[in-house]
Protein backbone atom coordinates (compact mmCIF):
# COMPACT_ATOMS: atom_id res chain seq x y z
CA UNK A 1 0.00 0.00 0.00
CA UNK A 2 1.66 3.22 -0.78
CA UNK A 3 1.53 6.68 1.13
CA UNK A 4 -0.91 8.03 -0.52
CA UNK A 5 -3.96 5.24 -0.12
CA UNK A 6 -2.58 5.20 3.22
CA UNK A 7 -3.09 8.46 4.23
CA UNK A 8 -6.60 8.47 2.52
CA UNK A 9 -7.90 5.74 4.26
CA UNK A 10 -6.60 7.02 7.75
CA UNK A 11 -8.45 10.49 6.67
CA UNK A 12 -11.14 8.36 6.13
CA UNK A 13 -10.85 7.08 9.99
CA UNK A 14 -10.04 10.28 11.26
CA UNK A 15 -13.29 12.16 9.87
CA UNK A 16 -15.17 9.58 11.97
CA UNK A 17 -13.48 10.16 14.84
CA UNK A 18 -13.53 13.76 14.69
CA UNK A 19 -16.93 14.54 13.56
CA UNK A 20 -15.43 15.80 10.18
CA UNK A 21 -18.16 15.73 7.22
CA UNK A 22 -15.78 17.98 5.41
CA UNK A 23 -13.03 16.02 5.67
CA UNK A 24 -15.14 12.47 5.20
CA UNK A 25 -16.62 13.65 1.99
CA UNK A 26 -13.64 14.87 0.29
CA UNK A 27 -11.66 11.61 1.99
CA UNK A 28 -14.22 9.40 0.04
CA UNK A 29 -14.09 11.13 -3.68
CA UNK A 30 -10.23 11.10 -3.69
CA UNK A 31 -10.43 7.25 -2.57
CA UNK A 32 -12.52 6.73 -5.99
CA UNK A 33 -10.45 9.01 -7.94
CA UNK A 34 -7.09 7.01 -6.55
CA UNK A 35 -8.73 4.17 -7.25
CA UNK A 36 -9.31 2.09 -3.56
CA UNK A 37 -11.13 -0.24 -3.33
CA UNK A 38 -14.37 1.40 -2.04
CA UNK A 39 -15.40 -1.82 0.35
CA UNK A 40 -11.82 -1.66 2.06
CA UNK A 41 -12.77 2.63 2.35
CA UNK A 42 -15.95 1.59 3.40
CA UNK A 43 -14.67 -1.10 6.07
CA UNK A 44 -12.45 2.21 7.37
CA UNK A 45 -15.13 4.13 8.63
CA UNK A 46 -17.39 1.29 9.66
CA UNK A 47 -14.67 -0.02 12.03
CA UNK A 48 -14.50 3.69 13.49
CA UNK A 49 -18.08 3.87 13.80
CA UNK A 50 -18.27 0.41 15.59
CA UNK A 51 -15.51 1.32 18.12
CA UNK A 52 -17.51 4.85 18.67
CA UNK A 53 -20.72 3.24 18.69
CA UNK A 54 -18.88 0.49 21.45
CA UNK A 55 -17.53 3.49 23.61
CA UNK A 56 -21.24 5.01 23.89
CA UNK A 57 -22.64 1.82 24.62
CA UNK A 58 -20.33 1.61 28.00
CA UNK A 59 -20.62 5.27 28.99
CA UNK A 60 -16.99 6.39 27.45
CA UNK A 61 -18.59 8.80 25.16
CA UNK A 62 -21.65 10.97 24.55
CA UNK A 63 -24.70 11.24 22.43
CA UNK A 64 -23.31 13.74 20.66
CA UNK A 65 -20.09 12.03 19.92
CA UNK A 66 -21.98 9.37 18.24
CA UNK A 67 -24.15 11.53 16.48
CA UNK A 68 -21.31 13.46 14.97
CA UNK A 69 -19.48 10.40 13.96
CA UNK A 70 -22.73 9.08 12.13
CA UNK A 71 -23.37 12.35 10.21
CA UNK A 72 -19.46 12.25 9.29
CA UNK A 73 -20.24 8.34 8.21
CA UNK A 74 -23.82 9.58 6.10
CA UNK A 75 -21.48 12.18 4.57
CA UNK A 76 -18.29 9.56 2.74
CA UNK A 77 -20.79 6.30 2.28
CA UNK A 78 -23.32 7.86 -0.89
CA UNK A 79 -20.02 8.62 -2.22
CA UNK A 80 -18.49 5.19 -1.67
CA UNK A 81 -22.14 3.24 -2.55
CA UNK A 82 -21.88 4.96 -6.18
CA UNK A 83 -18.36 3.58 -6.61
CA UNK A 84 -19.35 0.24 -5.36
CA UNK A 85 -22.24 -0.18 -7.53
CA UNK A 86 -20.28 1.03 -10.34
CA UNK A 87 -17.71 -1.77 -10.05
CA UNK A 88 -20.13 -4.56 -9.43
CA UNK A 89 -18.74 -5.24 -6.33
CA UNK A 90 -21.37 -6.56 -3.64
CA UNK A 91 -20.76 -6.24 0.52
CA UNK A 92 -21.57 -9.14 1.82
CA UNK A 93 -24.99 -8.54 3.93
CA UNK A 94 -26.45 -9.84 7.70
CA UNK A 95 -29.41 -8.88 6.22
CA UNK A 96 -31.82 -6.25 4.61
CA UNK A 97 -33.51 -3.84 6.82
CA UNK A 98 -36.35 -0.75 6.14
CA UNK A 99 -36.13 2.13 8.61
CA UNK A 100 -38.14 5.00 9.31
CA UNK A 101 -39.57 7.23 11.62
CA UNK A 102 -43.11 6.94 11.41
CA UNK A 103 -46.37 9.03 9.96
CA UNK A 104 -46.49 12.19 12.32
CA UNK A 105 -43.11 12.19 13.48
CA UNK A 106 -40.20 14.33 12.24
CA UNK A 107 -37.60 13.46 14.64
CA UNK A 108 -34.59 11.78 13.22
CA UNK A 109 -31.57 11.70 15.23
CA UNK A 110 -32.20 8.39 17.08
CA UNK A 111 -33.18 6.31 14.03
CA UNK A 112 -30.28 8.00 12.17
CA UNK A 113 -27.84 6.28 14.98
CA UNK A 114 -30.01 3.12 14.36
CA UNK A 115 -29.11 3.30 10.35
CA UNK A 116 -25.90 4.12 10.77
CA UNK A 117 -24.77 1.10 13.05
CA UNK A 118 -26.79 -1.44 11.42
CA UNK A 119 -25.07 -0.52 8.22
CA UNK A 120 -21.38 -0.47 10.17
CA UNK A 121 -22.58 -3.74 11.36
CA UNK A 122 -23.15 -5.08 8.04
CA UNK A 123 -26.38 -4.70 7.58
CA UNK A 124 -28.08 -3.33 4.02
CA UNK A 125 -30.56 -0.30 4.92
CA UNK A 126 -32.56 1.44 3.32
CA UNK A 127 -33.52 4.78 5.34
CA UNK A 128 -36.68 6.24 4.19
CA UNK A 129 -36.67 9.20 6.76
CA UNK A 130 -39.40 10.71 8.79
CA UNK A 131 -43.12 10.91 8.13
CA UNK A 132 -43.52 7.51 6.59
CA UNK A 133 -46.76 6.13 6.89
CA UNK A 134 -48.11 2.48 6.88
CA UNK A 135 -47.96 2.46 2.85
CA UNK A 136 -44.89 3.77 2.65
CA UNK A 137 -42.96 1.15 4.72
CA UNK A 138 -44.79 -1.92 3.10
CA UNK A 139 -43.50 -0.35 -0.11
CA UNK A 140 -40.68 0.10 0.40
CA UNK A 141 -40.51 -3.69 2.04
CA UNK A 142 -41.66 -5.28 -1.09
CA UNK A 143 -39.40 -3.37 -3.14
CA UNK A 144 -36.35 -3.62 -1.61
CA UNK A 145 -37.25 -7.45 -0.09
CA UNK A 146 -36.36 -6.02 3.45
CA UNK A 147 -36.48 -9.05 5.80
CA UNK A 148 -36.28 -7.00 8.91
CA UNK A 149 -38.62 -3.31 10.02
CA UNK A 150 -37.07 -0.86 12.25
CA UNK A 151 -39.49 2.06 13.43
CA UNK A 152 -38.81 5.00 15.41
CA UNK A 153 -41.52 7.22 17.33
CA UNK A 154 -40.37 9.56 19.87
CA UNK A 155 -44.07 11.02 20.70
CA UNK A 156 -47.06 9.12 22.51
CA UNK A 157 -48.98 10.72 20.26
CA UNK A 158 -47.23 8.76 17.32
CA UNK A 159 -46.80 5.64 18.75
CA UNK A 160 -50.13 4.64 17.63
CA UNK A 161 -48.31 4.72 13.66
CA UNK A 162 -46.48 1.52 14.94
CA UNK A 163 -48.94 -0.74 15.60
CA UNK A 164 -51.05 0.34 12.35
CA UNK A 165 -48.39 -0.50 10.52
CA UNK A 166 -47.65 -3.78 12.25
CA UNK A 167 -51.51 -4.41 12.05
CA UNK A 168 -50.94 -3.90 8.19
CA UNK A 169 -47.69 -6.23 7.43
CA UNK A 170 -50.46 -8.91 8.97
CA UNK A 171 -53.15 -8.13 6.77
CA UNK A 172 -50.53 -7.61 3.68
CA UNK A 173 -49.17 -11.56 5.09
CA UNK A 174 -45.91 -9.90 5.69
CA UNK A 175 -45.85 -10.72 8.89
CA UNK A 176 -44.19 -13.95 8.62
CA UNK A 177 -41.62 -12.73 6.25
CA UNK A 178 -40.68 -9.28 7.79
CA UNK A 179 -39.40 -8.93 11.78
CA UNK A 180 -39.74 -5.84 13.38
CA UNK A 181 -38.16 -4.11 15.54
CA UNK A 182 -39.74 -0.67 17.52
CA UNK A 183 -37.84 2.54 19.08
CA UNK A 184 -38.32 5.62 20.16
CA UNK A 185 -38.25 7.96 23.43
CA UNK A 186 -41.86 6.88 23.96
CA UNK A 187 -41.83 3.69 23.48
CA UNK A 188 -41.77 0.19 25.84
CA UNK A 189 -40.51 -3.27 25.79
CA UNK A 190 -44.33 -4.05 27.09
CA UNK A 191 -45.70 -0.94 24.31
CA UNK A 192 -43.42 -3.50 21.57
CA UNK A 193 -44.78 -6.58 23.16
CA UNK A 194 -48.73 -5.42 22.62
CA UNK A 195 -48.90 -4.31 19.30
CA UNK A 196 -46.80 -7.29 18.04
CA UNK A 197 -43.49 -6.24 17.45
CA UNK A 198 -40.52 -8.88 17.67
CA UNK A 199 -38.07 -6.62 19.57
CA UNK A 200 -37.09 -3.42 21.42
CA UNK A 201 -34.11 -1.95 22.72
CA UNK A 202 -33.89 1.60 24.16
CA UNK A 203 -30.09 2.13 22.69
CA UNK A 204 -28.29 2.00 19.20
CA UNK A 205 -25.86 0.00 20.12
CA UNK A 206 -28.82 -2.14 21.77
CA UNK A 207 -30.52 -2.36 18.71
CA UNK A 208 -27.91 -3.96 16.52
CA UNK A 209 -27.14 -6.38 18.72
CA UNK A 210 -31.30 -7.33 18.76
CA UNK A 211 -31.30 -6.98 15.21
CA UNK A 212 -28.67 -10.11 14.57
CA UNK A 213 -30.59 -11.73 16.94
CA UNK A 214 -33.82 -11.79 15.29
CA UNK A 215 -32.20 -12.36 11.98
CA UNK A 216 -30.22 -15.19 13.76
CA UNK A 217 -26.63 -13.37 12.74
Amino acid sequence: MDEETKTILENLRKATFEYDNDLAAKSATQSVEKGIDPLEALDVMTAAIREIGDAFGTGELWLPDLVGASDAMRSAVPILEKEIKRRGAHRESLGRVVAGTVFGDIHSIGKTMVVTLLTAAGFEVQDLGVNINAEGFIHAINKYGANLLVMSALMTTTCVEQEKVVAELKKEELGEKVKVMVGGAAVTEEFAETIGADGYDPTAPGAVALAKKLLGK
